[in-house]
């Protein structure tokens, strides 16, 4: 079988390039800032100032940094409600960038699954005009053997008449 790479496994491949691309930058922001400086030691400041070291997380109803929750994946509300909490960007809030990186991540997986059914599907029907112009060369070849044969079987039949003498009209035509 002769396989071609799909155009999902290309977008596979940049998408974890990307990824690791995200997550080296995020390495060198937090090993640019002190490592003992804590988030809590931001209070009062910028939310800004508080976003340089990705460990933190501003929360504007109470002006505060907090050191973000890694054990629990999403801040708890009593920390800070997920409308008011920033991370990474001051612009977005905490729930439109996990709506947004969802959707994202939502058309990131059909794309892939539709490019690999139609890749798939793509690849079928080559598959399937190969199997026909192979059978009907087949049956081309049968075909041309077949009269082969019958030409072969006549003109035995005609040798054999001529051997004994019966190569003229036949006497039974002018019965039927």
């Amino acid at each position: 079988l002769n396989r071609r790479p799909t155009g999902g496994l290309m977008d596979s491949r940049l998408f974890i390039s990307a990824g690791l691309l995200l997550l080296g930058l995020a390495t060198v922001v937090a090993e640019s800032n002190p490592p003992g400086q804590a988030c809590e030691s931001k209070n009062g400041t910028s939310c800004e100032e508080c976003l340089k070291n990705v460990t933190c997380l501003w929360c504007i109803t109470t002006k505060s940094c907090v050191t973000y929750p890694v054990k629990t994946i999403l801040p708890p509300h009593d920390l800070c409600p997920l409308n008011d909490a920033r991370w990474g960007l001051c612009w977005m809030n905490f729930q439109a960038l996990i709506i947004s990186l969802a959707v994202i991540g939502g058309i990131i997986i059909i794309a892939f699954f539709v490019c690999l059914f139609c890749c798939c599907k793509c690849e079928n029907f080559g598959r399937t005009k190969r199997f026909e112009a192979k059978m009907q060369r087949q049956a081309s070849k049968l075909k041309t053997k077949q009269e082969q044969r019958k030409a072969e079987m006549k003109q035995r039949h005609e040798e054999i008449r001529q051997k004994y003498g019966l190569s003229g009209p036949n006497p039974y035509s002018k019965f039927a």
